[in-house]
């Protein structure tokens, strides 16, 4: 039996429903991300504005993608060992997730990328077991 596995992922967390042939399995992986960047220094309202006192728009993109890429990689670990793949979310880390499995080879065992809103962990088991389940062959 293949092994199959359906991951609902955002920036803050992503959860990994895994169907193997001992049962299903649930693993959550939350992500040390800051929900917006927002620039520091001081309004104009507030005093003076100098440009050394806030950080350059790429640097501060560059440490968010870094961090990113870290959160993708703890979530890719558990994923390795599954020979199908289900990627679904409501944003955009999702294809985050698929660009970084594609530069790791792995972009093959993706069965679909979906849209998906917020869920809970018990709806979004039911979604990968329903997935897999109509996927499957005869089915």
């Amino acid at each position: 039996m293949t092994s199959q596995a359906g991951v609902w992922i955002d920036h803050r967390k992503a959860v990994i429903v895994s169907l193997a042939g001992d049962g299903e399995h649930l693993t959550t992986i939350v992500s040390k991300v800051e929900k917006h960047l927002e620039r520091g220094g001081d309004s104009p309202l507030k005093g003076s504005y100098e440009a050394f006192q806030v950080p350059a728009d790429d640097s501060r993109q560059r440490a968010l993608t870094g961090e990113l890429n870290l959160y993708y990689d703890r979530v890719i670990v558990v994923l390795r060992e599954f020979q199908q793949l289900l990627l679904f979310g409501p944003g955009e880390a999702k294809g985050e997730l698929l660009k970084r499995l594609e530069k790791m080879k792995l972009d093959a065992r993706v069965s679909a990328v979906e849209t998906q809103d917020r869920m809970t962990d018990h709806q979004i088991a039911a979604n990968v077991r329903t997935y897999f389940a109509s996927a499957a062959p005869g089915a």
